[in-house]
Order: structure tokens, then C-alpha cells, then sequence
């Protein structure tokens, strides 16, 4: 039996150990696989992918090979994870609609706009790597990068890739880790390219500046960017925000709504189907169908067709863009590797000058890289020409000395390299043109190293020879921007009186309260049937897509949706089921119209004020307090809707004294007692009202006998706000109702 003395077991406490593996496992996450690298914008597989397929020859040029070799030879050799994750990495730079400029050239099926994940399997579609791929890679054998082992140490793979280009900012690119996140947006590469070389020329330009350059993302399915500019120079200051995307419509000679263009990850056949959906449920009656024309040529053309050519297309695809995916926000979030190896959220400038920094060493430790070749090189070539000169006694040491190099070297003050160098010529290359070509090699070596030398204790000679990389790549590799900046105004949901059919209809309301809706504006309310001891009350005139208002005896309003009330062809159905009036509360009055139109609203008591309708509407069913009612005072009919040639209202008390006064002294209120009209004393009240233009004839009834008061025989009543008015004839002092003449 073992004795457990011999085993030694090291003991910490559970809370360490847990935070020590906690925080080890999120840097690994962070690290090596969530965040890009600022340098050449690549996460970890990325870089293996790329780096496996040019150790596979796959150029552009190259004939394309299975995508399951590539991957076989990532997981293999640089990246021990599954197969299926590497594979789908690979397909994400593949698909020119998810990367702006993509890195692997796909053959095959490797996905579509609607569905990115519906690519084949890695053993039916082959690749190589894309023309814009030599910008990582074409520097890759020149000493450029660091090397590190791979996973078992049997191989070495290169830390980044040296970039002639910002990627970082050019594909962007998503990625969860712990505790933080990235969210990059692509951006087109010719601006990105200018951004770069005017900050080499101007290295204390500011982020304004810059953003002259980069105006915004350019993402790879185009679309609008309707954020405004200084949310957009927000972003880039900070290195977090929202930009707002939305898509691009057109109206063909059909009347036809197009959209040519999504927002970025948006499918079009999910757009459709949120239309369907609201079509289907009743929301979209203007609309009558959908159609999918997408092909080959036109990678997206969705096509709506309205109704009739009468329907608001602006305002129809505004409710789109507030309803559907057709405006989508894309969340930025600048977060990467910096050079120091930590991961940082960075604002556009620090991304430009942090990538110049790379770049420069990059492009620094080339040309050192090319110069030692040159040295070395020339040194050999020294050793040749000695030998050239000097060539029988050579030749004889070859021949009689037993230890032909030392010889060498110590006759001609040679190094062990130039003493090999010479050994390993050949016979053929002893003539005497092979000696002028040596020449000429070491005198444009030397032209060589001198220009390079030059450059390297040059700072203005280096960043001009990459500022001219950078201008020669992007004129190479660039290309027009596909997302449009456009500055929009805020998409706004149609309301539900919006989507309904506009119709004429009159709105009738019985004292009993009962209440109902008839088509046209020709309907006589008073003709219509009641109920046994009912009879008519008010209607309205108006439109089935507006809202009712209604108004009761303690001065509260209700509303109502008009396209809800019950047909005409009945007898309606009682307010009480549809609003929770006070016990004691009957319904005096109803009101219809635009929110902007106004209604005179009163009591008895000779107080009134003007409102507008909109200031009426309640969503309760207890409604609102719209008209304080003096105690002891009656709630009057309200009147309206004020036209534009309506200037006078006329009151008429118990008494049969009648005030005119004019309309533009009444205070406009949203809600109140209002201001003193006509005063009463005693038990005088007021009892009719009217508001009519100043040129209309008022008709007054009393039985069977009416008076007409026409407009200069008003100037007798015609009087300041809040006095008592003058008497009526005699015969009509008696007075219950009045009205205009005007039907």
C-alpha cells in the first residue's frame, strides 16, 4: 500500500484558485481569440487561415483546393479547435456581403445575403486567397514579424501579419469575449488610405481633420447612413456609439416602391416576411402586394406595390423604417489589441497613429532586413573578385593544399564565407564575363545599399516611401464607396387612424346616451330611428380614420376611434359600455376633426374658452378633465369646428338678452373654466350659443315665428367681453335654441 506522505499536494483556498482560473481563461478568450489585433486586424484563427493557405500556394493565381485541406491544415498544425468554427471563420471572409473587402476568394456555395449560414459543407467548396490578401502576406518572408512556436512547438507561425493597410478598420469585425466586446464597422479603404497619408504628412492633425477624410463607416451591402455628422464624429471621438442604417428605395413607372439596397446583416427575405406579417394582421391596407425580384444582377430588389398610386409612398416607407428592418442601428464599439499587447477601446485617431506606428517598424524592418541581405551579399561578392584576380594561385591551393579554405583565408585575408563562397565555384563561372557581371552585381548593390541606408537614418525618406505604399495600394485595391451618407429626419410608425381608409361619416349621439355612426355626410341625424323615449342629442361630421371626442355634463372629455363605433343601420349601442363616466354624469356633446381644428367649449354660467381638439383626446376610459364647471352651472354644448370665417360667437341668456362678441377675444386654454363672456345675475343663464362670421345672417325661432338678425342689425348687440348684452324683441325673449342661417 502506497503511503499518501510520498504525494505532495499544494492547498490555496477555493476563492484565489477560482479567481486565478477565471482571470486566465478570460485574457486567453480576449486575447487569442474575441479582439483583433490593431496591427493587421486579424483575430488568431483568422491569422492561421490566411497564413495556412499561403503556405498552401493558394494565391490569387493559384488554382483554388478544397476548403477542407485549409482547414485541415489550420486545425493541424496552428489551431487546435474544431473543425466546424475554423470553417465558418474562413466562410465569413469569404462572403462579400459580410466583409467589405473580403481575404478568401470562395467557389461554391459559401452562403447567401439571406441566409449567411447556409453555405455547403468544406468538402463540397474550394478557395485561394483573394487579390487584397497579398497585403498581408507580400511582406511576410522579409522579417517584418515576430515568430512564435505553435501549440506543440514543432513549428513556428507569425504573431501578426504585416499589414500594408489598415484591415483593422477596413473589414472591421465582431467578437464577444469576456467582459467586453467589439464592433467595428468596415469603412472604405481609398479614405481610410487618405486619413493615413495626411497624418504622416501632418502628424498633430486633429480628429475633425481627419473625419474630412473618413466621413463614416462604408459598409459592404451599401444602404444609407442616416446618423448625422456630429453623432458620427462622436463615435470616432469616443470609440462607442449607434450609427443608424437604412435601406434605399426608388419608385419605378408602375408606382411601385423598390429597394435596392439593405442595411448591413440584414435579409430580405426577413423583411418581407415582417411586411407579410403586418399585411396579414390588417396593418397595411395600402399595400397589396410583395414581390422578391433579387437575381444575380441585382443582388437585392425588393418590390412593394401599393394600393393605388394616391398612397404616400414617404410616408408608407417611413412606417417601414420604424417597423421593420429596413432601418437597423449598428452598434460601434472601437475595441482591439493595441501594440502593447492590451486590448483598449480606441477613438479613430489612436487607431490611425497606433497602425502608422506598426507600419513604420514594419517597413523599417524590411529594408534593415533587405540591407543585411545586401551587405552579406556583397561581402561574398568581395571575396569573388580576389579570387578573379588572383585566380591561378587559387586555383593551385584548390589543387596542392590539403586544407584548401584555411589556406585561402590566410593568403588572401579572406572570411570563412568568402573562402566557401569561392570553393563552391563552379568551372564554367571561372571566364572572364563571369567576373564583369560580379562587378556589375556589386556596383548596383552598392547603388542599393546606399539608398537604403539613406532611407533608414531618414525619417522624412521613410514615411515618403510609405505614405507612396499606402497611395500605390489604394490605388490598386480601392474602390467607390457603396454606403451613401445622407442625413434623414426620425422614421415615425404610421398610427392606427393612419392605416384605415378615409371615409366620410356623421356621428350620431342620443340623449339617452346611445351612440352610432353613419357613412356619408348627407345623413339627416334627427330622421334616424330611436329608442322608445330617446331622441336625438349632437353629431359630428368627419372622417372614420379621426378621433371621436365626447364630452360630458361635469366637463370631462372622452375619446373614441371613429372606424369603431357601431353602423348607423341600428340603433347603436349605449356610451357606457365603451367609457366610465361619474354616476350622476349624462353626455352632452361630441366633437370630430384634425387635432389642430378648434372647438369653443362653456357652461351656462357664461364662462367659456377655445381649445383645440388635440388637447381633448384621453386614452382613458375615465377620460380627462377638459371644462371646470362653476357650482350650480350646466354644461353647454360645445361648439365647432371654428372655421377660418368664423369671427363672432353669440350668446343668448334666459332673460332674452343677446351679446356678440368677437371670437379672438376668447382665451385659447387645454383645459379650464375659461374667461367670463356674458354676464348673468340671479338666475339668468346662459342658453344658446352659436359662432358664425360676421357676415352671416343669425335666425332666431320662437314657435312658429323666427326672426332674422342679419349683420348690421347685430351692431345693436355687439358688445365687450362680459357684459350683459341687450334685450331681444319682445316675442322672443323666451328663447331655447339658435342658429346660424348657413346650412
Amino acid at each position: 500500500m502506497t503511503d499518501q506522505s510520498e504525494y505532495e499536494a499544494e492547498r490555496q483556498a477555493l476563492k484565489a484558485f477560482a479567481e486565478k482560473a477565471y482571470l486566465n481563461y478570460s485574457m486567453y478568450v480576449i486575447l487569442d481569440r474575441a479582439l483583433p489585433h490593431v496591427g493587421d486586424g486579424l483575430k488568431p484563427v483568422q491569422r492561421r487561415i490566411i497564413y495556412s493557405m499561403s503556405e498552401l500556394g493558394l494565391s490569387a493565381a493559384s488554382k483554388p483546393k478544397k476548403a477542407a485541406r485549409t482547414v485541415g491544415d489550420v486545425i493541424g498544425k496552428f489551431h487546435p479547435h474544431g473543425d466546424a468554427a475554423c470553417y465558418e471563420a474562413m466562410v465569413i471572409m469569404a462572403q462579400p456581403f459580410t466583409y467589405r473587402y473580403p481575404l478568401v476568394d470562395g467557389h461554391g456555395n459559401w452562403g447567401t445575403a439571406d441566409d449567411p449560414k447556409s453555405f455547403a459543407a468544406m468538402r463540397y467548396t474550394e478557395s485561394r486567397l483573394s487579390g487584397y490578401a497579398s497585403l498581408l502576406l507580400s511582406e511576410l518572408g522579409q522579417g517584418t514579424v515576430d515568430w512564435a512556436p505553435n501549440f506543440d512547438g514543432t513549428l513556428d507561425e507569425p504573431m501578426t501579419l504585416p499589414a500594408q493597410l489598415p484591415n483593422v478598420l477596413l473589414n472591421g469585425g465582431t467578437g464577444i469575449a469576456v467582459g467586453m466586446a467589439t464592433d467595428v464597422p468596415p469603412h472604405n479603404l481609398r479614405e481610410v488610405a487618405a486619413a493615413c497619408v495626411h497624418l504622416i504628412r501632418e502628424p498633430k492633425a486633429d480628429l475633425d481633420t481627419l473625419c474630412q477624410y473618413i466621413q463614416g463607416p462604408d459598409f459592404p451591402t451599401g444602404a444609407e447612413l442616416i446618423s448625422p455628422p456630429e453623432e458620427i464624429r462622436e463615435v470616432y471621438r469616443t470609440g462607442n456609439g449607434n450609427l443608424r442604417l437604412r435601406a434605399v428605395w426608388e419608385s419605378n413607372e408602375h408606382g411601385e416602391i423598390v429597394i435596392t439596397a439593405l442595411p448591413y446583416q440584414v435579409s430580405g427575405a426577413r423583411v418581407l416576411e415582417q411586411i407579410a406579417g403586418q399585411m396579414a394582421a390588417r396593418k397595411l391596407p395600402m399595400v397589396t402586394d410583395l414581390r422578391d425580384e433579387s437575381d444575380h444582377e441585382n443582388p437585392t430588389r425588393l418590390v412593394i406595390v401599393p394600393r393605388s398610386r394616391r398612397v404616400d409612398a414617404e410616408q408608407l416607407m417611413a412606417h417601414l423604417f420604424a417597423t421593420t428592418a429596413l432601418e437597423k442601428g449598428f452598434r460601434t464599439n472601437l475595441n482591439m489589441i493595441g501594440l502593447d499587447g492590451r486590448p483598449q477601446v480606441k477613438n479613430l485617431r489612436d487607431v490611425l497613429t497606433e497602425w502608422l506606428t506598426y507600419r513604420t517598424e514594419t517597413v523599417r524592418r524590411r529594408l534593415q532586413y533587405r540591407l543585411d541581405q545586401v551587405i552579406d551579399r556583397l561581402h561574398v561578392l568581395e571575396g569573388l573578385l580576389v579570387a578573379y584576380l588572383n585566380i591561378d594561385e587559387v586555383i593551385a591551393i584548390i589543387r596542392y593544399e590539403d586544407d584548401p579554405k584555411k589556406a585561402l583565408m590566410d593568403r588572401f585575408n579572406l572570411t570563412g564565407v568568402q573562402a566557401d563562397a569561392i570553393l563552391d565555384l563552379r568551372l564554367r563561372h571561372l571566364m572572364r564575363l563571369e567576373e564583369q557581371k560580379i562587378q556589375g552585381e556589386r556596383d548596383e548593390l552598392e547603388r542599393e545599399r546606399k539608398k537604403l541606408e539613406a532611407t533608414l537614418g531618414s525619417k522624412a525618406k521613410l514615411n515618403k516611401l510609405i505614405a507612396g505604399e499606402i497611395e500605390a495600394a489604394a490605388e490598386k485595391y480601392g474602390d467607390d464607396r457603396r454606403t451613401q451618407l445622407v442625413e434623414r429626419g426620425e422614421a415615425r410608425a404610421l398610427d392606427e387612424s393612419d392605416l384605415l381608409p378615409s371615409e366620410a361619416i356623421t356621428v350620431v349621439l342620443s340623449h339617452q346616451g346611445w351612440i352610432r355612426s353613419a357613412k356619408g355626410h348627407e345623413t339627416d341625424p334627427e330622421s334616424l330611428s330611436y329608442k322608445s323615449g330617446d331622441e336625438f342629442l349632437a353629431a359630428a361630421r368627419g372622417k372614420s380614420n379621426q378621433l371621436l371626442s365626447v364630452l360630458d355634463s361635469t366637463g370631462r372629455s372622452y375619446s373614441l376611434a371613429a372606424h369603431k363605433l357601431p353602423s348607423a343601420r341600428g340603433q347603436g349601442e349605449p356610451l357606457t359600455g365603451r367609457l366610465s363616466p361619474a354616476d350622476s354624469a349624462t353626455f352632452v356633446g361630441v366633437m370630430m376633426g384634425d387635432a389642430e381644428q378648434r372647438f369653443v367649449l362653456g357652461s351656462n354660467a357664461g364662462f367659456g374658452f377655445v381649445t383645440r381638439l388635440g388637447e381633448l383626446a384621453s386614452r382613458n376610459r375615465a377620460g380627462k378633465a377638459a371644462l371646470s364647471v362653476p357650482k350650480g352651472a350646466v354644461v353647454l354644448p360645445p361648439l365647432g369646428p371654428i372655421d377660418a370665417g368664423d369671427q363672432e360667437l353669440c350668446l343668448i341668456t334666459a332673460e332674452g338678452r343677446m351679446l356678440c362678441v368677437g371670437l379672438d377675444e376668447l382665451p385659447e386654454l387645454a383645459k379650464g373654466k375659461g374667461n367670463k363672456l356674458i354676464g348673468v345675475k340671479g338666475d339668468d343663464a346662459v342658453t344658446a350659443w352659436c359662432a358664425l362670421p360676421a357676415d352671416a345672417t343669425l335666425v332666431l325661432y320662437s314657435g312658429k315665428r323666427h326672426l332674422n338678425v342679419k349683420p348690421g342689425d347685430r351692431d345693436n348687440y355687439r358688445g365687450a367681453r362680459a357684459s350683459r348684452g341687450r334685450f331681444l324683441p319682445r316675442g322672443f325673449r323666451q328663447v331655447h335654441a339658435a342658429e346660424s342661417g348657413i346650412p
